[in-house]
């Protein structure tokens, strides 16, 4: 993003009187590579159509704050790899990953890793460090850093079902594993933000396997942990949450963790994730990704837009959709959220 989009996201991420609405999306390979018509392994492994194709997108839709920005990920897969995970990937479609640990007992034996020499962590690290100085002397920023969430992490090495089951009946396990990935997410974090330089001011956590979590099981198995991530970073950095799954159990709780800003689900209205979370945080939404984003109209899309910027009052809002988005969503749906942006009025 440009640093002029930094700032309109900073405040309006900060609620700060008077900020305006920015539109902002969660852009990532399930979306980029197909709209540019490049392969998945292409985009990944050739670093030049990594490059053009994130220049592109923001010279085609320059109101647009697409966020977190440069980033680099290989799907679901960086964490995990990192912890030997089997990586699988694909021509046209993002790379997903095998459990590594057979056992929740084998955790005992983990410890975390070094974002530096395991797994795909250091391709991400050398590729920012590499295409920094071409992205700032293009005139963009990199100011967000992102991770997949402990939860995220814990599920992906131990199977979601299967670490579900182990903090009912191995609850001791669990925490130390969470403990393990949590300080892993903090690591990963850190160590983007020492590659990218003194740009970065603000942090990405996505944890959509939260959303699995009953109220009792999210505060003994989530909320510590999260927010244990963000007292690791400054008071004054923006800290964006992403949870597109079922977070109603505990939505009051959420901005006790530290997060400013909540990416969530279409499914639960503008109005009372507004109102439960007491106006603690900034709301990122919340135009359906799919059934509208994708599949909607131009017009439908609009609507939908302005529905939720009418529902937010016209503050404490960031317009988005109600997750990342999903591939297909075509050029002309995207510019029907900046014209929604452009004639909304409070």
């Amino acid at each position: 993003m440009r640093p002029e989009q930094w700032q309109s996201f900073k405040k309006a991420a900060k609620r700060i009187p008077g900020a305006s609405i920015p539109l902002a999306l969660i852009v990532d390979s399930p979306w980029i590579p197909g709209y540019i018509g490049v392969s998945h392994l292409d985009y990944y492994l050739n670093p030049e159509i990594w490059l053009q194709a994130n220049i592109r997108i923001h010279k085609e839709f320059p109101d647009v704050i697409f966020f977190p920005s440069w980033w680099v990920e290989y799907g679901m897969a960086t964490e995990p790899s990192a912890y030997g995970s089997r990586v699988h990937f694909w021509q046209d479609q993002p790379p997903g990953q095998s459990p590594a640990l057979a056992h929740i007992e084998d955790a005992a034996s983990m410890v975390p890793c070094n974002p530096n020499t395991d797994g795909l962590m250091p391709f991400v690290l050398h590729l920012y460090k590499m295409q920094k100085p071409r992205i700032l002397d293009a005139g963009f920023i990199m100011p967000v850093v992102a991770a997949r969430g402990p939860v995220c992490l814990a599920a992906f090495l131990r199977g979601v079902s299967e670490f579900m089951v182990d903090i009912v009946d191995h609850p001791g396990e669990a925490h130390h594993l969470l403990r393990i990935t949590t300080q892993t997410v903090i690591d990963w974090l850190k160590a983007q933000a020492e590659a990218i330089g003194d740009t970065v001011e603000g942090i990405l956590v996505l944890d959509d396997i939260v959303g699995f979590l009953s109220l009792r099981a999210y505060k003994e198995f989530a909320h510590p942990y999260l927010k244990q991530i963000c007292d690791a970073f400054p008071a004054g950095w923006v800290k964006a949450y992403h949870n597109d799954a079922n977070i109603r159990p505990f939505l009051s709780e959420l901005p006790g963790c530290g997060f400013d800003v909540l990416n969530w689900s279409h499914k639960l209205d503008v109005a009372e994730v507004k109102a439960k979370t007491g106006g603690r945080m900034c709301l990122m939404g919340n135009v359906p990704p799919l059934d509208v984003g994708v599949r909607g109209a131009p017009g439908q899309v609009r609507e939908s837009a302005l529905e939720a910027l009418r529902k937010s009052g016209g503050e404490g809002l960031i317009l988005s959709v109600g997750g990342g988005v999903s591939p297909g969503m075509p050029k002309e749906n995207i510019q029907a959220l900046c014209d929604a942006v452009a004639s909304f009025r409070p």
